[in-house]
């Protein structure tokens, strides 16, 4: 959520940022006009509590005339009358639906606008495909996922069960090796913490999420739900920033908005696990660290020689919390393409804010922190990524030197 003051003061900018999101809906006028409304309320509600008290202390000590006891009445009726609750809720509302600004350096445009900035590893031309090889192998099991929970549900065995432990293993200690704190999370969130994280609520035709009937909880699409939620409604120290945390989760997504995509075997599935990798920081450090989290994705898939570039995400193709984002998307020897992979976004102080999650500096100003997110390791797609690249015609995997250590030495399954 954007601070209405600076969307007072940064209208032109707010409005021209949503309309590259594609964000049509976003009315400014309606926002400062109950913004003031809020305002002029909150001055009659000071003014009467003051003369409520005032009234309060004459009372003290004696018997009151009629018309102070009169007067009392009258004002504690009219402030009975105030709703500050319901403006405040219409204008959480309305700010609730304006995106986050972007940076100077985002394309803009839609998804065909992203630019590539890097690209590392030599594209293959051949690759074995993971669906038809893991389930050859008794490795892949769709057939029996869905008759216990539905379509694109599944069970891993054997190789392929001890190669997603091993690949988490493998990213887990390189984010630990930069300084994350690893974390078990919480598979489900409130309403609150939902939204605040900038996802679609129930009620919007955009909502990927599953929810619990009946319960204000949802289940959480990925780590970074929990941990932006972490630190809500508290006021952290400067000195103990940045604080970064590595979250493991299972995510579960409806995947309702993938008609068209990519969606063969594993790579689109309703539920994963994934290594996250989520930053709360100072305002001055997150561009940096945005580069720092890039650079870790990097290393990961450095290690396990997969090829891939990194795009710039477009404008129109970043969600409501992003000013920036970077995808980092491996290349498919069986598509001959680029296909999506992990991605980071530096989130500024739009996700903290909804949270009330604030540091105070060492002269005593207190701030809204910003917040950062980054994909360590996504297991289905990965797995997708490493049998494209290692499985071989003749029915084996190769394993990479980095990955050897998780699987106990071994050089293939």
């Amino acid at each position: 959520m954007l601070d209405v003051n600076f969307i007072r003061e940064n209208r032109a900018l707010v409005e021209k940022s949503a309309k590259e999101k594609g964000y049509t809906d976003v009315d400014i006028a309606k926002i400062l006009k109950l913004d003031d409304e809020r305002k002029s309320l909150l001055q009659n509600i000071e003014k009467l509590r003051k003369e409520r008290n005032e009234i309060a202390a004459k009372m003290k000590g004696g018997k009151p005339s009629e018309e102070l006891i009169k007067r009392g009445k009258a004002v504690k009726e009219q402030l009975a009358k105030f709703d500050l609750g319901f403006i405040e809720g219409a204008l959480n509302k309305e700010l609730k639906a304006v995106p986050n600004i972007i940076f100077d350096d985002v394309p803009l445009g839609g998804e065909e606008c992203s630019k590539e900035i890097k690209k590392w590893g030599a594209p293959k031309e051949k690759g074995v495909d993971h669906l038809d090889y893991a389930v050859k192998r008794g490795w892949l099991d769709f057939e029996r996922g869905a008759k216990v929970a539905g379509a694109k549900f599944y069970y891993l065995k054997g190789g392929l069960a001890l190669l997603e432990n091993a690949l988490f293993q493998y990213g887990l200690n390189i984010v630990l090796k930069h300084g994350f704190t690893p974390m078990d999370v919480p598979d489900m969130v409130s309403s609150r913490v939902l939204e605040g994280a900038g996802f679609a609520p129930k009620s919007s035709d955009q909502s990927d999420e599953y929810y619990i009937e009946g319960e204000d909880l949802v289940m959480i699409a990925t780590a970074e739900m929990p941990i932006t939620g972490y630190h809500m409604d508290e006021i952290l120290d400067e000195e103990d920033l940045p604080l970064m945390y590595a979250g493991f989760s299972a995510c579960f997504r409806k995947e309702a908005g993938a008609y068209g995509k990519y969606t063969r075997g594993l790579f689109r599935v309703h539920q994963f696990n994934k290594l996250e990798m989520y930053v709360f920081c100072l305002p001055e450090q997150s561009k940096e660290i945005h580069e720092k989290i890039l650079s870790i994705e990097e290393e990961i898939w450095q290690g396990l020689n997969i090829p891939y570039h990194v795009i710039n995400i477009a404008a129109g193709d970043l969600g409501a919390p992003a000013a920036k984002k970077y995808d980092l998307e491996y290349w498919s020897p069986v598509n001959q393409k680029y296909q999506e992979l992990t991605s980071c976004s530096n989130c500024t102080d739009f996700q903290a804010r909804s949270m009330n999650t604030r540091v105070r500096r060492k002269d005593g100003r207190i701030e809204t922190v910003h917040t950062l997110n980054g994909t360590a390791v996504s297991l289905a797609r990965t797995m997708v990524a490493f049998l494209e690249n290692y499985a071989t015609e003749d029915g084996k995997v190769k394993i990479p030197e980095a990955l050897q250590p998780y699987l106990g030495g071994k050089t293939e399954l």
